[in-house]
């Protein structure tokens, strides 16, 4: 079955050069992108996502928006959120991560270290 990973980022520089790095790394995937939560969530309701990428900075609604709409969907969806923010102890982050949230990436990161973690979250 192929894998299909949603990848969300209002920034098209960077969720262009992540979808190309992640398809030349793993071409057995299938990578959709979106710069927009609502769209994306659009996709994932179809039922056929693996897995989600998202940023938690976004115009129209934010990662963590898009977050708690997926585990009402499907709780065992894996979620990935990526933040140019560094550690907060009482950001909402934290509270994600306590309910749930599969694994946070701070921005800069290596393409390689989330394919590694993508892996991981689909077994």
């Amino acid at each position: 079955m192929v894998k299909i990973i949603c990848l969300v980022d209002d920034e098209e520089e960077l969720i262009d050069n992540l979808s190309f790095e992640i398809k030349e790394m793993r071409p057995e995937w299938e990578i959709l992108t979106f710069r927009s939560g609502l769209n994306a969530i659009k996709e994932i309701m179809k039922g056929q996502v693996s897995l989600v990428v998202t940023d938690i900075a976004m115009p129209d609604m934010d990662g963590y928006e898009l977050y708690w709409r997926i585990k009402d969907y499907d709780a065992n969806l894996p979620v990935i959120m990526m933040t140019g923010f560094g550690y907060d102890p009482n950001h909402v982050l934290v509270r994600s991560k306590q309910e749930g949230l599969h694994e946070i990436l701070y921005k800069p990161f290596e393409t390689e270290k989330l394919v590694a973690i993508i892996e991981s979250n689909l077994q």
